[in-house]
């Protein structure tokens, strides 16, 4: 996330834009944020994938004296909702699958007894997926991605249901993306799902993932319906009747 303001609040925090659902503020070389009962496992999930070689995520430090769950920052530029010029280069959408690949490998043995999650699980529960890949949670430039960030939409489902959302946001198909004029969001999925399955033991097909992303966008219509009942929030009724158009529309294609 990228600071708001240049003057920090009091006790030094600087507040970060692009994040959506939550207040973030920067303290030195940390994040912090909201927790919630979920919190304990993403923090466990997180120093597990870390421990398995992921470095491309935050590390996990506990809570604050706030109750706020604190993070390592991780430093660069965020993607923002599609905006950024950096998210649509070729080496950023591999490093993306690639990433997305190394973490769904790591969360494979994760203890999941006990744990609790804020997205619902789905079967088949082959991984731990992240839920939100997306560029507004995905940090870098240029050159490439550093990592992904704001983890706690993860929980257990499908590789191909996690791809559906990264490639509707970073290929894309949503309605609301502005890629670079030319872009062809069908050879860029080709490209995502080449990356993700160049380890042995997991390919995924492009046409499986495109089929994934109709009921992907209908799940996170209802999920952004019920929080902007809950928290007043009227973009996110937009946001879903939005999903809702474009999860018919890629049913037609």
């Amino acid at each position: 996330m990228t600071p708001d303001a240049e003057k920090p609040l009091a006790g030094g925090e600087v507040p970060l834009a692009g994040g959506t659902m939550n207040a973030v503020v920067r303290v030195g070389e940390t994040v912090r944020r909201p927790a919630g009962a979920w919190t304990p496992t993403v923090h466990a999930l997180l120093a597990w994938v870390r421990a398995h070689g992921v470095d491309g995520v935050p590390a996990p430090l506990g809570l604050d004296g706030q109750g706020r769950e604190v993070l390592t920052y991780v430093p660069g530029v965020v993607g923002g909702w599609s905006d950024a010029d950096w998210t649509w280069a070729p080496a950023v959408l591999a490093d993306a699958a690639r990433l997305l690949r190394a973490w769904h490998d790591a969360s494979v043995g994760f203890p999941r007894d006990g744990a609790v999650w804020r997205a619902a699980a789905h079967e088949p529960a082959e991984v731990v997926c992240l839920n939100d890949g997306a560029p507004y949670n995905m940090v870098g430039g240029p050159d490439g991605l550093a990592g992904f960030i704001d983890v706690d939409m993860a929980s257990p489902g499908p590789r191909v249901r996690d791809l559906a959302y990264l490639a509707y946001r970073l290929c894309p198909f949503a309605e609301d993306a502005a890629p670079p004029a030319g872009t062809d969001p069908h050879a860029r999925l080709a490209a995502l799902v080449a990356a993700y399955s160049a380890l042995p033991g997991a390919t995924v097909h492009a046409a499986d993932v495109l089929a994934a992303i109709p009921p992907r966008l209908l799940d996170l219509a209802d999920f952004s319906e019920a929080r902007a009942a809950s928290a007043g929030r009227a973009d996110l009724r937009d946001h879903a009747a939005m999903y809702r158009r474009d999860a018919a529309r890629l049913a037609r294609a």
